[in-house]
């Protein structure tokens, strides 16, 4: 190992005893699901249920990691022959998890079921599942969110932020859901109730997927699921999937990383469940039909497209509308796509510095992304009296204002964020610095490619940042048919970098060829002509 790698792992509490586990995240190293707490007599009366022929619906959510886990459970339940539904809420009408609304239409589609899966939702669902347990139907909750003081009084629960060892708390909704089924299958297997082939393939997959694209740490369990799924998912992944990724992706890439997941297959998948319908994302993942999923997958990468364009013009109206040195942005959007209300706080908070919370309010659904330091669920408690649904994690949430009260809540957020948060001690990822200062002779192609063994890169092991300092540019040109990027030469080095959305910087350098920069930057190794490494800029001072 290179001192260099060496000290990026110390600098991140990688210790002697942890490396192992942390270079090898194999399948072996993978938890057993009996250490989840509940997932025992959840697996168990799922499976009656399935042997008593059962109606069973399963209830996800309209994310990607709602949609993989919806389509986890579905499949497996089917392989057992059992009797199997799925139920997704509408996002405009119906909002987030179980609702009143959203209850009303499951039953009247699904007539006589008998046991609801819950998967990504449902442990704030107290009143709710007290409602249809008296309708005769049983339920199972499977969730990864904080419970509030009450528990649902579900037949089983399954969420390790209610009960869980530490290496099992960050699991994602669809990681939740991979251990259930993975325990499903086993007692089936033990009954002697299944007897077919391993279901477990595309059901890993999915879950490699949902944890980058949920955001979760990966470390521990996740690390696992993400560097097995990207391994796996030209052999194993839904052939849904497989078809929206030759539309995404890379023209002949052999090795996927996180940015697959992250940048192109998982806002695909959310981009059906933000602007059109969240089952036909379900139904590529579900079918298995080639000519129905290479049609469904050019539907979702068109909705991909929609929702990129509609990002833009709410952006823009966004931050035409930002408060100058506000603790706390509440931004009303009367006329925005509540789909994308979330994509479009965090666009606005990155472009702020990443110093104050975003809330992003567009029709009759808002959504947060609140900077680190900052719980944003906690600061919708103290606004409470004026919001008619909130919940969420601490960088991120989702609410609803009661009509005629968002100024309101804007100045409850804001007082919330003067007595809790400071924004001068905000750090934007741009001012930390990088995590290590090299001299152009380290910045090499072994270098880069040793670095790969710190993957798969993300929340909680992000991608290391190196600077050099000093620099002289060259060759300053435009990349891209449309020159959208930005394409340099380092004097001296030869190193070749490049800027993603740097387009419009190129007149700028130019005009400074002659003064030293100081620039960060991640490696990567380039098959573009001959192999070499190539610096991905992130900074330029």
């Amino acid at each position: 190992m290179s001192p260099i790698v060496a000290k990026l792992l110390e600098d991140r509490g990688i210790t002697a005893a942890d490396l192992e586990f942390y270079l090898q995240p194999t399948i072996d190293k993978l938890a057993k699901p009996e250490e989840l707490p509940g997932i025992v007599e959840a697996a168990d009366f799922i499976l009656d249920s399935v042997v008593y022929r059962r109606k069973i619906v399963v209830f996800g959510d309209y994310d990607c990691d709602g949609i993989c886990a919806t389509a986890i459970v579905s499949r497996t339940l089917r392989a057992l022959g059992g009797t199997v539904s799925e139920f997704i809420p509408n996002r405009l009408t119906e909002g987030y998890g179980m609702s009143e609304a959203s209850i009303a239409r499951m039953l009247k589609d699904n007539p006589g079921v008998g046991l609801v899966v819950t998967v990504d939702n449902g442990i704030n669902s107290v009143a709710e599942v007290t409602n249809l347990k008296r309708k005769w139907c049983s339920v199972v909750v499977t969730d990864h969110h904080l419970p509030g003081e009450e528990l649902p009084d579900a037949n089983a629960i399954v969420d390790p932020k209610v009960s869980a060892p530490e290496h099992l708390q960050d699991l994602c909704g669809a990681g939740v859901a991979f251990l259930l089924a993975n325990r499903i299958v086993s007692e089936a297997k033990r009954r002697g109730i299944y007897k077919g082939p391993s279901v477990g393939g595309p059901l890993l997959v999915m879950a490699g997927l949902a944890t980058v694209t949920d955001v979760m740490p990966l470390l521990g369990q996740n690390r696992i699921l993400v560097s097995e799924a990207l391994k796996r998912f030209h052999t194993c992944a839904p052939t849904g999937l497989k078809d929206l990724y030759e539309r995404a992706a890379r023209a002949g890439a052999d090795t996927l990383t996180t940015r697959d997941f992250g940048f192109m297959i998982g806002p695909r998948i959310n981009a059906a469940g933000r602007i059109a319908s969240p089952l036909e994302a379900l139904e590529l993942l579900t079918s298995e039909d080639r000519e129905i999923t290479r049609e469904l997958a050019r539907l979702v990468d068109g909705y991909n497209l929609e929702r990129k364009m509609r990002e833009q013009k709410m952006v823009d109206d966004a931050l035409a509308r930002v408060v100058p040195d506000a603790p706390a942005q509440v931004i009303d959007l009367p006329e925005g796509h509540p789909g994308i209300a979330g994509i479009v706080a965090a666009r606005v908070m990155e472009k702020l510095g990443e110093r104050v919370p975003v809330c992003v309010y567009a029709g009759n659904h808002g959504s947060a992304r609140a900077p680190e330091g900052l719980n944003i669920r906690d600061a919708f408690v103290e606004c409470a009296d004026v919001l008619d649904r909130y919940g969420g994690h601490a960088a991120a949430g989702g609410f609803s204002v009661k009509p005629g009260r968002i100024d309101e809540f804007r100045s409850l957020l804001c007082d919330y964020c003067r007595r809790h948060f400071s924004s001068k001690g905000g750090v934007s990822s741009e001012a930390k610095g990088p995590d290590l200062w090299l001299e152009a002779s380290d910045v090499t192609l072994a270098l880069a490619e040793e670095l790969r063994e710190l993957e798969p890169f993300g929340e909680g092991n992000p991608e290391p940042i190196f600077g050099l300092k000093g620099v002289f540019f060259a060759d300053v040109k435009p990349l891209g048919a449309e020159g959208k990027h930005l394409s340099v030469t380092l004097r001296k080095s030869g190193l070749r970098a490049i800027r993603w959305s740097g387009g419009d910087e190129v007149e700028h350098l130019r005009a400074e060829s002659a003064q030293p920069h100081d620039i960060q930057f991640t490696l990567t190794v380039s098959d573009y002509g001959e192999r070499h490494v190539e610096l991905r800029l992130v900074s330029i001072a």
